[in-house]
């Protein structure tokens, strides 16, 4: 029996609170690659720590998303929702006032808490705001602040950064956060869902810990070798951390981590397909700001208008994907996708120091268009691959997995960078000190350069970089192609039909679901 919504005349202004705080979030996920660059410089960052800065939120919010959603299920969305802008709030004026690396890490796990509890329940709030005819079209807002929101981050973070200091990129978020926090106590009603699974504070825990074991060893091993006991012993300890969440959520009656949803084949390959592109695209954007600004000489500003021809490539493809796969299928879409996004791969991996920006410019259309095509298929086919009662466990689950796609990204290929970079470095001459110091960064070779006068280190330091830029490319390039024949031999032919309303759930609770 259908439940009958009447709808709330103040549903609109709500949509729009929910707006300015999922688009704060959307371009917070980009924004602080434009400013690694300048905060390198300003803090002494080496690229490891760069990589920490970029990871502490992502790994934080892929271990506490799902546990929110049940938060916000069991205590009220609305109460969890205001906590985590809150929370989000607090983060981004500890990053504004951090005065060092250690402090800017802290900040930015601060901010994954809040953004983990604010992405899935201001969506999870919309069914109890919006009729069943009005839903999809206040999702479809909400999804497109999300998607608009990852191109204004670096043009927003770089116009920031060339008129006040880095801090700023953190700044920016609180008048559009407080504006959030007011609106969402004002217009919208609670909504829980008491009947939700409990939180499960030992799988959230080894979540948490397992991951960060596992980023904390990718990101040391260049420095410190495979070998290295720490890095030996962090990985051992994600494995085993990992390995008891993967038994705990089996033998639980009510998992908060659905791993059985993976024995969906759909599901399953179309997922491994989404959280491989996240993978591509977050190393992507963590180690192109420092190719434009450092090595191509430009602004922040202009490096982030720069990285627009990815950002809107991905966008006409994300518009045009539905078409395509209507008159084609999904797996010949999702596989052509990921070979156009090899191609743009093996393509980039050509550049040199002196190619300028117009090569550049043509191979991140193209991987944009790559990305697009590939991902949009993956997703809807995964969600539409689950039965109707896995909808929502799924959506969490998938989420999840293209966040720590994300976080592995970030530090395996931000960690092939850092070794190729530093083995080709040409430091000959260089006080140990300084040599040590130039090794750390792109933008620290620049600044010993520019302090010792010392001839041809920043030529080497570019040239090392843009090397170690093609190798991260070359296997980018490699690992899509491996997708795209994952994705041509095991997805099905045809599109899976979803059941009718299929999306709503995983933006909400059960009681939303008027389809029983």
């Amino acid at each position: 029996m259908a439940t009958v919504i009447t709808p709330d005349p103040r549903r609109w202004w709500a949509l729009t609170a929910l707006v300015a705080s999922t688009l704060t979030l959307g371009f917070d996920m980009t924004i602080l690659n434009v400013a690694l660059p300048t905060m390198a410089e300003e803090l002494g960052a080496s690229t490891g720590e760069q990589q920490w800065m970029a990871d502490a939120y992502v790994v934080v919010f892929a271990a506490l998303m799902l546990p929110a959603g049940l938060l916000g299920d069991r205590f009220g969305r609305r109460l969890m929702l205001v906590t985590g802008l809150g929370i989000f709030l607090a983060g981004s004026v500890m990053g504004a006032l951090a005065p060092d690396v250690t402090w800017v890490v802290a900040a930015r796990a601060v901010m994954g808490v809040g953004g983990a509890l604010v992405m899935p329940l201001a969506l999870s709030v919309l069914p109890a705001l919006f009729g069943p005819d009005e839903r999809s079209k206040a999702i479809g807002v909400m999804s497109a602040a999300s998607a608009l929101g990852m191109p204004l981050g670096p043009v927003l973070g770089g116009w920031l950064l060339d008129h006040f200091w880095w801090g700023s990129v953190f700044l920016i978020n609180v008048p559009m956060v407080a504006v959030g926090l007011a609106a969402c106590l004002l217009l919208l009603p609670e909504t829980r869902d008491p009947a939700s699974p409990k939180v499960d504070i030992i799988a959230t825990a080894l979540t948490a810990a397992g991951l960060g074991a596992l980023v904390c060893a990718i990101i040391e091993a260049p420095t410190r070798g495979w070998g290295d006991p720490l890095v030996a012993g962090f990985l051992t300890g994600a494995a085993v951390l990992l390995a008891g969440l993967v038994l705990r959520e089996r033998r639980a009656a009510r998992p908060m981590l659905d791993m059985e949803l993976l024995g969906h084949r759909g599901f399953l390959v179309n997922a491994l397909t989404a959280t491989l592109v996240t993978f591509v695209l977050a190393g992507l954007l963590f180690l192109l700001p420092p190719y434009l600004q450092t090595v191509l000489g430009h602004d922040a500003l202009g490096t982030g208008l720069r990285l627009l021809p990815m950002m809107g490539g991905l966008m006409v493809a994300a518009r045009g994907a539905q078409p395509v796969v209507a008159r084609f299928g999904p797996r010949a879409v999702i596989t052509c996708g990921l070979v156009v996004l090899a191609f743009a791969a093996l393509l980039g991996s050509r550049t040199s120091p002196d190619s300028g920006y117009g090569f550049t410019a043509l191979w991140l259309t193209v991987t944009g268009l790559g990305f697009g095509f590939a991902v949009v298929p993956a997703i809807d086919g995964a969600l539409a691959a689950l039965p109707a009662d896995r909808a929502g466990s799924g959506s969490g689950l998938l989420m999840t997995l293209r966040q720590v796609g994300g976080a592995i990204g970030i530090a395996l290929l931000g960690s092939l960078l850092a070794g190729v970079y530093r083995d080709r470095l040409d430091v000959t001459g260089l006080p140990a000190r300084a040599a040590g110091t130039a090794e750390e960064s792109v933008v620290a070779a620049h600044l010993v350069a520019e302090r010792t006068g010392a001839a041809g280190l920043a030529t080497s330091a570019n040239s090392a970089y843009v090397h170690g830029m093609g190798v991260v490319l070359l296997v980018c390039g490699v690992a899509a192609l491996l997708a795209a024949l994952l994705a041509g031999t095991f997805l099905p032919g045809t599109r899976t039909t979803p059941d009718a309303g299929h999306g709503t759930p995983t933006m909400a609770g059960p009681e939303v679901d008027a389809r029983q």
